[in-house]
């Protein structure tokens, strides 16, 4: 994993929760982590990472995650093993 991906997975486990990480730096740590991302209806991104799925929305018009669901994305990386 390149260390901007490293970077922003250390991110996404970082207390307090932070709403400024950008949805796109998001999407391209979890390609490089071996997820699989498919593209669903609307705003909605399906996600597939060791055997586990999840769906989430891409933020508009902002380009930031908010913090719920920054929380929701630690528990999908916990479940699939991808711990910084």
């Amino acid at each position: 994993m390149a260390s901007k991906h490293r970077n922003t997975l250390l991110a996404v486990f970082e207390d307090p929760v932070r709403s400024n990480i950008l949805w796109r730096d998001v999407e391209a740590m979890l390609k490089a982590s071996g997820a699989e991302i498919t593209e669903g209806a609307g705003s909605r991104v399906r996600i597939a990472l060791e055997g586990v799925r999840a769906v989430f929305h891409r933020p508009h018009p902002q380009k930031e995650t908010d913090k719920g669901a920054v929380k929701s994305l630690r528990r999908f990386l916990t479940e699939a093993g991808v711990i910084p």
